[in-house]
């Protein structure tokens, strides 16, 4: 009986709703507010006499506290051993302090978390979040990681493998293909920047004499900084630390060397028949972060394909409906970045979405966007920022960004004013200035037979230089 009674409320609630004139069920969007300004939470900043840095971020009301170690020493400094960062990386999970894995992950789990080792372009960042009244003891447990990995020989060819089937996986994807084909032109072969995966053989060849060298030469407290957020008692985190990492040795001085992307026009074509889709990356040379011009690319971007409500999203996926997920993005590097479309497009329009790419580009470039899509675009970027770092990963992530580019101690109070003043003429100028489509790169990879005629056609490509790697 009362379930047919709360049925039969519900029945009369909405019909009495249906009831209602059609103007007062109409409701006005609220209007959006203005941004909100950020403040990075007070930190504070200290050294030990070896040379690592410590930075503490107080945050939050959740008993819990994110530690991160970040050691320059990443793919940037592979040499001409492509991956044998990534391989000492994955080594070092392997246990430490003459502690298994498994033993590791026990202990770790015990205090609400676990530990992570991640290799970048620039970086290798051992990192774990675990309930704060553990902090201290997960902080010496993060500093076994970094200081005394096992690395034994007994491990090696098992986590060799594993690397040589993600290398293989790789490349025989469309995605990986054309991204080391586009890293390649722009960076050449004889830098990191331009080498991206390594071959199978080459990748079989490392040893672990090769693996404890890339350790001893580029992991030491000289070129590492830790970070402690959260929620945590600093007295006792600070003695945590020195008693933890006072002992480890400076090690070697960052030696990484920086390259600039180079410009094309350059269309590099790579046949994959009969593929259903086309992928495509397109980029150009940039600023580097810091410049000047920040601020101008970041709102360029985000207003042409960096953002779900961008122009060639617009474009391509809504309105035409040739890409599922197109978008673009900036690449930072030590000197300069890149800044680079993605897709990948129904084979059979892939002439068809580079031109309305090229037509986006120069609409941009010739026409000031109305203040509105601008604004909007300015107000997005301002409240995505403030997201970014209402979590203390966030934090860590935004802070040491600013700390491994060398930028100035204000960068992060000062990026969402940098943002708003970003003016609409601005905007359309840094598309004159970054993206000339005749110094674009180029890479497609699909089938030839099919897209090869109709994109050599486009007027944009007629002074580029053609390559086919697989040609005769």
């Amino acid at each position: 009986m009362k379930n047919t009674l709360i049925h039969a409320a519900l029945s009369a609630a909405c019909l009495a709703l249906l009831a209602l004139p059609a103007q007062a069920q109409v409701h006005e969007q609220p209007a959006i507010g203005e941004p909100v300004a950020f403040e990075l939470p007070e930190t504070r900043n200290f050294s030990l006499e070896n040379g690592l840095d410590v930075t503490f971020i107080p945050f939050g009301l959740a008993p819990t506290v994110d530690i991160s170690l970040q050691v320059r020493a990443g793919n940037i400094d592979d040499g001409s051993q492509t991956w044998i960062a990534d391989l000492t990386g994955a080594m070092m999970e392997e246990g430490a302090g003459g502690r298994s894995k498994a033993e590791i992950a026990e202990l770790i789990a015990s205090m609400g978390g676990s530990i992570n080792v991640g290799v970048g372009t620039h970086t290798t960042t051992l990192s774990t979040g675990v309930l704060s009244q553990y902090g201290p003891d997960a902080l010496a447990l993060l500093a076994d990681v970094a200081q005394r990995p096992n690395l034994e020989e007994t491990e090696f060819e098992r986590v060799r493998a594993n690397l040589v089937r993600n290398v293989d996986v790789s490349r025989a994807q469309p995605g990986s293909i054309a991204t080391e084909a586009y890293r390649r032109l722009l960076f050449g072969a004889d830098h990191p920047y331009g080498n991206i995966l390594p071959s199978e053989e080459q990748l079989r060849g490392y040893t672990m004499e090769d693996v404890q060298a890339f350790y001893t030469s580029h992991f030491g407290a000289g070129r590492a900084r830790l970070y402690v957020a959260g929620h945590f008692d600093p007295v006792a985190m600070e003695a945590a630390v020195r008693e933890a990492f006072s002992d480890w040795s400076a090690g070697a001085p960052d030696a990484a060397t920086p390259a600039l992307a180079q410009p094309g026009p350059t269309v590099m074509l790579i046949d994959r028949p009969d593929a259903p889709q086309t992928t495509l990356r397109l980029g150009f040379p940039t600023a580097g972060l810091g410049s000047e011009d920040e601020p101008e690319l970041t709102v360029m971007n985000a207003l042409l394909g960096g953002s779900f409500t961008s122009r060639l999203v617009r474009n391509l996926r809504e309105d035409k409906g040739y890409t599922y997920s197109p978008g673009s993005s900036s690449t930072w590097m030590l000197d300069g970045g890149i800044w680079t479309f993605n897709a990948d497009v129904t084979a059979a329009d892939t002439a068809a979405a580079l031109r309305e790419t090229f037509y986006e580009i120069e609409r941009l470039q010739t026409e000031t966007p109305e203040h509105e899509e601008a604004q909007g675009i300015r107000n997005w970027l301002a409240g995505i920022f403030i997201l970014q770092n209402a979590s203390t990963g966030g934090l860590i992530g935004q802070v040491s960004r600013r700390d491994l580019f060398g930028l100035p101690a204000d960068y992060l109070d000062q990026y969402v004013p940098d943002i708003l003043a970003v003016s609409d003429e601005a905007i359309s100028q840094t598309a004159r200035d970054y993206l000339p489509l005749d110094q674009m790169t180029l890479v497609l990879v699909g089938d030839l037979a099919l897209i090869e005629e109709d994109v050599l056609a486009l007027p944009q490509l007629a002074g580029a230089d053609i390559l086919r790697p697989d040609a005769d």
